[in-house]
């Protein structure tokens, strides 16, 4: 399968599953616009990695959840490739903590990023795809969306969230030839869960089928599928990857 000459814009794509997704359609001969809000170096490394597959990579700095820093990524995507194809929703961030002890803030902040970040830049890269009458529009959700998770309320919500607007949103947009899809990653093997005991690493694999965490790269072959052209059937829907913890 090939994505030759396709335009992706990829938020979160510094590192972990986003600098997978990143590679992934670097691979399939993807364009890659890559936003990082705040680790350049990771940045530049995913970028260098991607051009030494043969893509074409611009990596530019963005907060997802500023709507005048969205808009201006979706403009720097316009004016260095002229059109934008393919939008990857990935960039997120956890504040954990219990119900009963967890800040305003923390809650506030996990959902701007992880929820109207999304949606933000849903709105912008939209309008181009309408006009092109084509687009691929792919929200990185989780299992914890799906099933919730104690000490994470603000991120089971700002996950579940996710799914509903995607819902909304391919219902919205399939005139257009726009599909609007959403993957549910399980627990991956990134640098977030590198830091995990290994004791809860353990107890995490008991509640899994397969019995082991998946890997970056995994949920990226999912999200490029939604990405091809041979998806464009293919709308509304939530794919877990997750080794059966959600069933």
């Amino acid at each position: 399968m090939s994505l030759a000459e396709r335009v992706a814009v990829v938020t979160g794509g510094s590192r972990g599953i986003g600098r997978a997704v990143c590679l992934e359609l670097a691979r399939q001969k993807a364009c890659v616009v890559l936003c990082y809000a705040g680790r350049k170096s990771g940045a530049e490394e995913t970028a260098k990695a991607c051009e030494r597959l043969g893509a074409r990579v611009l990596a530019a700095q963005c907060d997802v959840a500023k709507e005048e820093e969205v808009q201006a990524l979706m403009a720097k995507a316009l004016s260095e490739f002229g059109r934008i194809d393919i939008l990857v929703n990935n960039a997120g961030i956890t504040r954990d903590g219990l119900l009963m002890t967890m800040k305003e803030e923390a809650f506030d902040q996990v959902v701007d990023t992880n929820l109207k970040g999304a949606f933000l830049c849903m709105k912008a890269a939209a309008r181009p795809m309408m006009r092109q009458r084509y687009g691929r529009i792919i929200n990185l959700s989780s299992v914890v969306g799906l099933r919730g998770n104690a000490g994470q309320v603000n991120y089971a919500a700002s996950k579940a969230g996710i799914i509903g607007m995607t819902k909304s949103a391919a219902r919205e947009l399939a005139s257009r030839g726009i599909t609007v899809n959403a993957v549910a990653p399980g627990f991956v093997e990134t640098d977030m869960t590198a830091g995990l005991p290994e004791q809860t690493k353990e107890a995490l694999k008991k509640e899994i089928p397969m019995g082991r965490l998946g890997s970056a790269r995994e949920i990226a072959q999912a999200v490029a599928f939604f990405a091809r052209e041979e998806s464009a059937y293919v709308t509304g829907q939530v794919l877990a990857v997750d080794g059966g913890m959600s069933m």
